[in-house]
């Protein structure tokens, strides 16, 4: 086994999930991270907790809903249970096939989604994490060698992840103080509101309220959104290609938009709830270990030069208590490179410009 893999586990079992003697862990085991869940369930042994490993199969649930009709059980009671009980939750990422579920129809998957709110919730409640094992699937998406796509991904995720988030909550304190965030590009001008919401420092751990390995980014909840904005890198959104996204805002709402590719896909996130047209999410990348696009959401939205915006639901971590932030069955990143020609304010201050932080060297004020 290449000694990668288990520093990738130890770094996902103990800096992100922090799991501790007698947590009751579900490990969900994508079909080719099968060495990752090995060395996750030695180090799991190693602390005392107690394992549940199930499998999760993309080719799996595409059978499940191209065989059945529009008519899903509410909350099934058997998955909620294993969600209730579970302390932590980790999702090794590794398919074989990044497009296993392209033809099941849309509005066979919203109903699919909707029933399992509840389940959705309640795993989010838990110390969950999601990473992804270096597969030759992945290589393949991001038009890299095998050997090649580990290296990158190595670098992604066996950061030094301490020094980072020291980095980083330099950005989150400018935006916890900030009442407005202004993105601005050659083809993008777009205002958020953000007075009132925490950004969140995510640092790859649930200590940090952070639920991604590799993470690097900082993140916050926006509303009353106006303007609009082009999505400019390209992704794979429910298996199929979506290229150069446009979405136009008005009174906090998505009132129009189009795409160069895909925008069937997006006209079917949007339809999925009233919060699919509202953004849950604003994401600023901030780990200069990603270093290319590669067609994968976990890592390209924490890439440095990026910021991503999510459609759909927003996080607790970032509204103040007893306050509900944007509500939907989905949660939808897009991403628009800022390497050049951009800049980001808040409060009217630039506080990015050209992908350089103030806090960095080169930065042009």
């Amino acid at each position: 086994m290449d000694e990668r893999v288990r520093e990738h586990a130890e770094v996902l079992v103990d800096w992100s999930a922090r799991v501790e003697a007698g947590d009751d862990v579900v490990v969900s085991v994508g079909p080719d991270a099968h060495e990752l869940a090995v060395a996750v369930a030695e180090k799991l042994g190693e602390r005392g907790a107690n394992l549940l490993a199930t499998y999760s199969s993309g080719e799996i649930t595409r059978a499940y809903l191209q065989a059945h009709d529009d008519a899903f059980d509410e909350t099934p009671a058997h998955e909620l249970a294993l969600v209730e009980n579970a302390d932590v939750y980790l999702s090794l990422g590794g398919g074989r096939n990044t497009s296993a579920t392209a033809d099941v129809p849309g509005e066979r998957r919203r109903a699919y989604t909707e029933a399992r709110n509840e389940i959705r919730e309640t795993r989010l409640g838990t110390c969950w994490v999601s990473t992804a094992h270096p597969t030759r699937s992945l290589a393949q998406q991001a038009n890299m060698a095998y050997e090649e796509y580990q290296d990158f991904a190595y670098d992604a995720i066996l950061r030094d992840w301490e020094s980072l988030a020291d980095e980083m909550a330099q950005l989150k304190d400018l935006l916890d103080a900030g009442s407005e965030v202004r993105l601005v590009s050659s083809d993008t001008d777009l205002t958020m509101s953000i007075e009132g919401r925490t950004a969140v420092n995510s640092a790859a751990s649930v200590a940090y309220d952070s639920h991604n390995l590799p993470s690097g980014e900082v993140f916050t909840a926006p509303y009353a959104t106006e303007g609009e904005v082009t999505f400019d890198v390209p992704m794979t959104i429910r298996g199929e290609a979506v290229r150069d996204v446009r979405l136009e805002f008005a009174d906090g709402a998505v009132v129009d938009y189009d795409a160069e590719q895909g925008g069937d896909v997006i006209g079917d996130v949007l339809e999925t709830d009233d919060g699919a047209r509202r953004l849950g999410e604003l994401g600023i990348g901030m780990n200069r270990g990603i270093d290319r696009y590669t067609d994968n959401i976990l890592f390209d939205e924490k890439m440095g030069d990026t910021v991503h915006l999510a459609l759909g639901r927003a996080y607790d971590a970032c509204l103040p208590d007893g306050e509900a932030g944007n509500d939907s069955s989905v949660h939808v990143d897009l991403i628009t490179d800022v390497s050049a020609d951009s800049r980001l304010e808040i409060d009217g201050e630039v506080v990015q410009r050209n992908g350089t932080f103030r806090f960095e060297d080169g930065f042009d004020a």
